[in-house]
């Protein structure tokens, strides 16, 4: 696995960044067959390290772990914990449903933006205040549109520690959403079951 080890404003000694290789390389060997990737960050905030943890495990499956501690080595313990029990919770899932999965449609290819606002004046129409539209693009990446069932969505949508996630619904074939609300519960949006 290739794992890159960085530091925003933090000086890394040889011994933590061999110390992180060894952990994720026992931890995704635990789980999978083979990982691809992993980013490690680590940073100062006032009188704690954090460390930040991206791992991607290959067949569109990434994950994230954050951790924060006095100390770099247990701000690293936190987040690989976060990731390790991220994957336990998936490798116990994969195993329960296996016999029920058919095989995986093929991912529909799509394109993630990220947009800022525009530098523009906010527009006034009828005395009403129009706030700045999102139109310049900063960064567009690959993406894919899985075909999953609702609750391996919000298990996806969890594993990589995302607040949204699309997916082409397994049972409907319909394009859903489902999200991180701000009271912590997970909405789905459903356009196949709107009424008519």
């Amino acid at each position: 696995m290739q794992i890159t080890v960085s530091g925003k404003q933090v000086e890394l000694s040889d011994a933590l960044r061999t110390r992180v290789g060894l952990a994720l390389d026992t931890i995704s060997a635990k789980y999978f067959d083979r990982a691809l990737e992993a980013n490690v960050t680590f940073s100062r905030a006032r009188s704690f390290f954090t460390c930040d943890i991206n791992m991607h495990a290959g067949r569109g499956l990434t994950l994230r772990g954050e951790g924060e501690a006095a100390d770099a080595n247990a701000a690293f313990d936190d987040a690989a914990e976060h990731i390790a029990k991220r994957l336990r919770r998936y490798r116990r899932r994969v195993n329960d449903h296996q016999h029920d999965q058919s095989p995986r449609d093929v991912p529909q290819a799509a394109t993630q933006y990220v947009l800022r606002p525009t530098d523009e004046e906010p527009e006034h129409h009828n005395g009403e205040t129009q706030t700045a539209t999102y139109a310049t693009v900063v960064a567009e990446t690959a993406a894919e549109i899985l075909t999953l069932t609702v609750s391996d969505a919000v298990m996806r949508m969890d594993l990589e520690n995302q607040p949204v996630m699309m997916f082409r619904n397994s049972a409907s074939g319909a394009l859903n959403v489902v999200y991180r609300r701000s009271d912590g519960h997970v909405g789905w949006i459903d356009p196949s079951g709107a009424a008519n």
